[in-house]
């Protein structure tokens, strides 16, 4: 689960600060893609590197998984991130030397989780295969397509089991059928691994598909849609 509990960041400014999340509050189960949207400016990506534990707010709670991050050292946030937090950027930023498979098995090895060289191995062809890229497992990113490319990224960002997931933008810079391709992988993923999943958006023909939708104004988050429960 990520749970923010009136939470407020700001930044300074001049002499004064400037308020980029304003009390918001937001509870996002496993297995739900909760969408969030705005315009530009509106502290979309501050609620996202608040989300990740990139950066500690001013005032309120932030759990992942039930542990209050807000509560760590710097050390212990970071190790937080790496065993329990997958973040998917708007680029894919993969290192340009490694082919598709080595991305996944450093991030395993950044994870610093039990598991050995060869069982990295073979989580990453399991996961390169659940995004559609098994065949391409060899492949360095300059021979890979921008949606190939973001498909290493998603993969990447599940290597360790994340609880959570934090995507920014997955499908800007990608066509219509690329982007509403890459959304049904989000979605069919965080069901299959069970993660608790924040997606920022500008995109409003995607937003029917999420399973609740927030809308973000000048660091104030509003319930646009919420989630749907049987």
């Amino acid at each position: 689960m990520i749970q923010l509990d009136d939470v407020t960041l700001t930044f300074p400014d001049g002499a004064s600060r400037v308020t980029a999340i304003d009390h918001v509050t937001l509870s996002v189960g496993r297995g739900i893609v909760a969408g969030v949207t705005g315009p530009s400016g509106s502290g979309k990506s501050s609620l996202l590197a608040v989300a990740s534990t990139l950066i500690t707010p001013d005032r309120g709670i932030v759990r992942i998984g039930g542990v209050d991050a807000t509560a760590l050292s710097f050390s212990e946030r970071a190790q937080l991130r790496r065993e329990s937090v997958g973040i998917i950027f708007q680029q894919a930023n993969l290192l340009p030397a490694l082919t598709a498979a080595e991305q996944l098995v450093v991030m395993g090895e950044l994870g610093g989780g039990a598991r050995g060289r060869r069982a990295a191995g073979i989580r990453a062809l399991e996961l390169l295969d659940a995004v559609g890229l098994a065949d391409q497992a060899g492949k360095r990113p300059a021979q890979l397509s921008g949606g190939q490319r973001q498909r290493v990224n998603i993969a990447r960002a599940l290597m360790n089991e994340p609880t959570a997931l934090v995507i920014d933008e997955p499908t800007s810079a990608l066509d219509q059928e690329r982007g509403a391709s890459i959304l049904d992988l989000i979605l069919r993923l965080t069901g299959e691994h069970d993660t608790a999943t924040i997606l920022v958006t500008h995109d409003q023909r995607l937003l029917p598909m999420l399973d609740s939708v927030h809308n973000m104004v000048d660091g104030i988050l509003s319930v646009s849609r919420a989630t749907v429960t049987a």
